[in-house]
């Protein structure tokens, strides 16, 4: 005989077991860190990195928390993001795969001179480009990768003809940014953004690459009185490719619908919204460089003249390093071009 306070109890702790099975591992919460390498005042830092993170929490339901750590707050160099976060020491990070050079490879097609347009264009070729081009980053569970608004001259004289370049030392992030000084006749000094401002300061280099928007949390504006556009249909000589990087392992242990928040601000849709963003953080610099000091815009004579002597000259020491590889580098000049071309329709 069983009594009525027991048969409650028992159903009670069936009912008990059934939510221990099946309701935990659905409201199980995760906290992820985001490691990058830019300050906290920075627009990836406070309008890029830190929103997104905000809309991933609030679409979970506050299951999954990111933390985002800027500055290189967790240790290491910016070079060593991209290994922390295939290792497992971070969930996720922010960085450029060309700070580490010559890793990956395929993607510097769209830093090659003169083929980046504009951002919405070829942040959709890149994202494209990489369904067929990815196996460099089979390590990684690729959240986006994108590009900013393309870069400049900011620079201590002006640079207002193509000869002007000749003997500068102009900063630079990536191999292929190397090329291309040096194929202006100037001498390339490799180093990451943070390094910038000390770079500047001490005469180490005359004049830095760098889009309009990073020159405010930098303070380029306080450390050089020109910055140089390009004339024609190609404002910028060249943009920088970025990526926004998970661990396969932290991505792999989400349930199911935790991927999917993932994956719905992932891909096409986020690069979409990474074009406007930053596209609209350049007009802050572009502002600041007209109050502060000169915007210069190159003759499209001039601008002729440089593309001359560094678009075909790089492109076909690229092709030559990804046939070192066994890697067709002509056939992805052309494919990103009919994408980028694709896109600006």
């Amino acid at each position: 005989m069983m009594f009525p306070n027991m048969k409650i109890a028992l159903a009670g702790a069936v009912v008990g077991v059934v939510a221990a099975l099946t309701g935990p591992a659905n409201a199980q919460e995760f906290t992820l860190k985001l490691h990058h390498f830019l300050p906290p005042v920075a627009m990836s830092h406070k309008t890029m990195l830190v929103p997104w993170a905000d809309k991933v929490m609030k679409e979970s339901g506050g299951r999954i928390k990111i933390e985002v750590y800027p500055a290189m707050q967790l240790g290491g160099k910016p070079p060593q993001l991209i290994d922390q976060v295939r290792d497992g020491i971070v969930d996720i990070v922010w960085t450029l795969p060309g700070y580490t050079p010559g890793r990956f490879t395929r993607t510097e097609v769209f830093e090659l001179p003169f083929m980046h347009r504009d951002t919405a264009s070829s942040n959709k070729a890149l994202t494209e480009f990489l369904e067929t081009n990815g196996d460099e980053f089979s390590d990684y569970h690729v959240i986006a990768m994108f590009v900013h608004a393309g870069q400049l001259f900011h620079s201590i004289k002006p640079i207002r003809v193509a000869a002007d370049l000749e003997g500068q030392k102009i900063r630079t992030p990536t191999r292929t940014g190397g090329w291309m000084i040096e194929a202006m006749g100037a001498t390339p000094i490799g180093a990451p953004v943070p390094k910038i401002p000390e770079l500047l300061s001490k005469g180490v280099v005359d004049s830095v690459m760098i889009p309009f928007e990073v020159t405010l949390p930098l303070k380029v504006n306080e450390l050089v009185d020109y910055h140089t556009i390009l004339g024609g249909d190609v404002e910028r000589i060249n943009t920088t490719t970025f990526i926004i990087a998970m661990n396969k392992d932290s991505y792999a242990k989400l349930p199911d619908d935790l991927k999917k928040v993932f994956d719905d601000n992932s891909g096409a849709a986020l690069s979409d919204w990474l074009a406007e963003i930053w596209d609209a953080a350049e007009l802050p610099g572009i502002a600041k460089a007209k109050e502060s000091g000169e915007i210069i815009t190159m003759s499209e004579a001039e601008v002729a003249k440089l593309r001359a002597n560094v678009e075909q000259p790089v492109i076909d020491h690229w092709v030559g390093e990804m046939k070192a590889k066994g890697v067709d580098g002509q056939a992805l000049v052309v494919e990103a071009r009919a994408l980028i071309a694709k896109y600006r329709k």
